[in-house]
């Protein structure tokens, strides 16, 4: 298993146990930004994916690994939706629909992780989170239609292959 590189989380702030780091996006958001070389957690979760997908136990060694968990749960479940456009332009109105749904937080009762982070301590804290939240998906979907799909438009099968897999044997249900 891959953990997070982000260990030190010494200047992010905090919601519901989870680190806000830096994003490397023009996504408006909660996130601070990172420098625009700078590699972040989104494409530490991408760049991981294939081969932390495999794996049905994941120890969390630090909080920004609740991050890595996350996202790779729900690039998993954009793979899933994906996996049956048959060209980018369906496959883009997809993720835009899916970036459009309301997602479940911490505290609700459809979050199916629940156990790794807390529940908001107030309303601001659970705006703050879900509007991170967002942000991430936000930014991870547009960065992994460029995975997705090849420059022709066509999909790439190295990745849709991994649609069928579960990480941690879960499947996000949003």
């Amino acid at each position: 298993v891959y953990h997070s590189s982000f260990k030190d989380e010494s200047g992010a702030g905090q919601a519901c146990g989870c680190p806000l780091l830096p994003l490397r996006t023009p996504i408006k958001g909660p996130a601070p930004l990172a420098d625009p070389g700078q590699f972040d957690i989104i494409d530490e979760a991408i760049n991981f994916f294939r081969a932390n997908v495999l794996f049905r136990k994941f120890e969390v060694k630090s909080s920004a690994d609740k991050l890595l968990i996350y996202l790779t749960m729900y690039i998993n479940m954009a793979l899933k939706r994906i996996e049956t456009c048959k060209s980018e332009a369906e496959g883009i109105k997809v993720i835009i629909n899916l970036g459009l749904e309301k997602f479940p937080i911490p505290g609700e009762p459809d979050f199916p992780l629940g156990g790794l982070f807390t529940t908001p301590g107030s309303p601001q804290e659970a705006d703050l989170f879900r509007n991170y939240l967002k942000q991430l998906r936000e930014e991870t979907s547009g960065r992994l239609m460029g995975r997705v799909y090849r420059p022709n438009g066509s999909p790439n099968k190295w990745w849709l292959a991994f649609a069928k897999r579960r990480f941690m044997n879960i499947l996000l249900p949003f």
